[in-house]
């Protein structure tokens, strides 16, 4: 399950970096609640909170893309640096 914890610690940080606020509060709902991971919180913590279980894991990797496909319109924010926005056409 490590990782698990990895892939989480990971998602957390990408979604704190989604420049609108109201497409992380899906997150902060339902997802990783805000706080609960920090630069030293462990992996065994992580897996501790109930993040890494078959369950939980799936839905927040469902849920991680979910709002990632909606950031493309707003982009991605971190250090000082806005991604581009995108547009994405399926064919």
């Amino acid at each position: 399950m490590k990782n698990r914890a990895q892939v989480v610690r990971a998602m957390d940080i990408m979604v704190s970096c989604i420049n609108d606020e109201d497409i992380i509060e899906p997150w902060l709902m339902g997802g990783v609640a805000d706080g609960d991971i920090k630069p030293d919180t462990t992996d065994e913590e992580i897996e501790g909170m109930g993040y890494c279980d078959d369950v939980t894991f799936h839905s927040l990797l469902s849920l991680f893309l979910k709002l990632m496909y909606r950031a493309r319109k707003d982009g991605l924010f971190a250090d000082g640096i806005v991604s581009k926005t995108i547009h994405i056409e399926w064919k």
